[in-house]
C-alpha cells in the first residue's frame, strides 16, 4: 500500500493545495500584503500559498502520531534571518497564518483538537484518506 511516506513531498504538497482549492478554504486578503513571519523580507509572491502552506501542514500533521501545536509548526515553518555582520539566527514563522490554517483544516473535518494527553490537533481518518488517494496518484 502506498502511503504519504513513499512519495515525494512536493508532488503530493502541490496535488493536495489543487484539493484543497476545491473545498471551503480561502485565504484571507490581508494575506497578500503581510509577510508570513519574521524570517523573511517580504510577503509571499507565489499565488497559491495559502494552500501549499495548509497541505504542508496536512502532511506534517500525517507524519507525526502526537499532537502538534502551533509552536512546533511555527518552528517547523521558520528559517534563518541574516542579521547583516552577525552570524545569522533562526527565527519562527509568524502563529497567525499557522492558526488560520489549522482552524480552516478542521473546519473541513481534516483535522481534529485534542486535549489529553498533550494538546495539540491530530489528523482525523477523513485526512487519512485524502492523503493516501493523493498519495496513490503521484505514485
Amino acid at each position: 500500500m502506498i502511503t504519504v511516506r513513499d512519495v515525494d513531498p512536493n508532488k503530493l504538497i502541490s496535488l493536495t493545495a489543487e484539493e484543497l482549492k476545491k473545498t471551503e478554504i480561502k485565504a484571507p486578503a490581508v494575506s497578500l500584503f503581510v509577510k508570513s513571519g519574521a524570517n523573511t523580507e517580504r510577503p509571499p509572491i507565489q499565488k497559491d500559498f495559502w494552500y501549499l502552506r495548509s497541505s504542508a501542514i496536512l502532511r506534517k500533521l500525517y507524519l507525526n502520531t502526537s499532537p502538534v501545536g502551533v509552536e512546533r509548526l511555527r518552528n517547523a515553518f521558520g528559517s534563518r534571518k541574516r542579521l547583516g555582520h552577525k552570524p545569522a539566527k533562526h527565527y519562527k514563522a509568524g502563529g497567525k497564518f499557522i492558526r488560520l490554517m489549522l482552524q480552516q483544516l478542521e473546519g473541513e473535518g481534516l483535522i481534529k483538537k485534542v486535549e489529553k494527553p498533550k494538546r495539540g490537533r491530530i489528523i482525523t481518518p477523513k485526512g487519512h484518506k485524502l492523503l493516501d488517494n493523493i498519495a496513490k496518484q503521484v505514485k
